[in-house]
């Protein structure tokens, strides 16, 4: 005797999630992107009481620029490695990479090219290894006498 399954068709809330993520040297930050009521969490916490305050002001940047659309989402960032400038920077950058995935425009995508082109596009740059037999990368390595 065969038994039928029977399938429950169950109406789930179709939410837009975006998973981005963003890097500055040793600086890995992964945003998750939904709607909500502006909400931006960085490590949990609220970016109002992210310290340094230069930081915070270089992570709103890219919520300044897309305007009302910041207030209508939530960003929840986990950030870890480097230090807190490059970290700002790789959250700066995937913030600006979800907005623009989410709202799917293009005007938005050029408004961030036009302010600041590390909005949407990664910095590829590190540090430079250390050479052979020698203690720093550069210089100071050699005397020039005269």
């Amino acid at each position: 005797m065969v038994k039928k399954k029977t399938e429950k068709k169950e109406e789930s809330k179709q939410t837009n999630v975006v998973h981005v993520s963003g890097t500055r040297k040793r600086s890995i930050a992964r945003a998750t992107l939904k709607e909500g009521r502006g909400r931006i969490k960085i490590n949990n916490y609220l970016l109002d009481n992210y310290e340094p305050e230069f930081a915070r002001a270089k992570i709103m940047e890219p919520l300044m620029i897309a305007g009302d659309l910041s207030n209508k989402v939530d960003i929840k960032i986990n950030v870890h490695g480097g230090g807190w400038r490059s970290q700002s920077d790789a959250v700066r950058l995937a913030i600006s990479r979800a907005l623009v995935k989410y709202s799917k425009d293009k005007a938005l995508e050029k408004s961030f090219l036009d302010y600041d082109r590390h909005l949407l596009v990664a910095d590829i740059r590190r540090k430079e290894q250390r050479k052979p037999n020698d203690s720093k990368a550069r210089a100071m390595r050699t005397k020039s006498y005269r």
